[in-house]
């Protein structure tokens, strides 16, 4: 494929498979990156980290439905995808997978694909229908697509660590990976909804970042978690945001909630900035 190329376009389950029979005839390997489009640098890492994997990289392309709540923003979610396929040509793609809501849930889909453990804390108490809609889309998408490997990216560190469960758990022949979050100049993680902030908005979500900075130098310097993270919680909302969903420190790997930096852990939190609901998380090394 020339690589300013348009990439194929496809929103049919059968013909991706064919597709995928054909390059796997051919001995490649596969790479999938999952988006829901309204694309930004953050994806395109994804993507060229996926190509350091295989030979093909598909990326699919799918608002779905069933990770938001009837009150959240399905409708107004960006979408794109004219504009994704340009900016995917300039990085060389293989395929793009866009399927329909009826391909991906026609009628009488019944099941649902369900983490237990993992996806109670954070996100799961304040989006309690947000990770069955994830694992249950994602192990489709791996079984549509067969991938060898699928990039992710860190910047959903809970979504990311339940997909590697799931992984696991459902004995799926894929290697997860997990890209560090591409963040803007300033530090704000790249993300879709950024592009609700207003300009004062945009100004004041950078703090979310650095007081994950603040707090991990604390942590590795020794510090306890308790009083820096409730002084967090309010310096944030001083600064103009609701009061945090949640500003964690949890163990990196289990999600165990953690006081001290006695192992590797992670900082996360979510935290919404007038209509725009923010997460990030940053990691902590072990205090010395």
């Amino acid at each position: 494929m020339s690589e300013m190329s348009i990439p194929p376009i496809t929103d049919d389950p059968s013909d991706l498979r064919s597709r995928i029979a054909g390059w796997r005839r051919a001995g490649d390997r596969i790479a999938l990156v999952p988006t829901m489009g309204a694309l930004h640098a953050g994806h395109l890492a994804l993507v060229e980290e996926a190509a350091k994997h295989g030979e093909r990289v598909v990326v699919s392309i799918f608002v779905n439905p069933t990770q938001f709540a009837p009150h959240e923003d399905f409708d107004q979610y960006p979408r794109d995808l004219e504009g994704d396929a340009a900016k995917l040509g300039t990085i060389g793609v293989d395929l793009i997978y866009a399927p329909t809501i009826d391909a991906m849930y026609p009628t009488g889909h019944q099941t649902t694909v369900s983490v237990k453990g993992l996806t109670q804390p954070m996100e799961g108490a304040h989006r309690p229908h947000f990770f069955d809609g994830v694992t249950t889309i994602v192990s489709k998408l791996f079984i549509q697509v067969a991938p060898d490997v699928a990039v992710f990216g860190q910047k959903d560190y809970q979504q990311l660590l339940v997909i590697g469960q799931m992984t696991r758990d459902l004995d799926l022949p894929v290697e997860v990976i997990g890209l560090p979050t591409v963040r803007e100049a300033d530090g704000l993680a790249l993300s879709s909804r950024n592009a609700y902030l207003s300009e004062d908005e945009r100004r004041i979500a950078v703090e979310l970042s650095r007081t994950l900075i603040g707090i991990s130098d604390r942590l590795a310097g020794g510090a306890a978690f308790g009083e820096l993270g409730e002084a967090a919680k309010a310096r944030l909302e001083t600064l103009g945001f609701d009061a945090p969903d949640y500003l964690d420190f949890r163990d990196a790997e289990t999600l165990q909630a953690m006081e001290r930096a006695d192992r590797p852990g992670r900082l996360l939190v979510a935290a919404r900035l007038g209509k725009t609901r923010l997460i990030d998380n940053m990691p902590v090394p072990v205090a010395v």
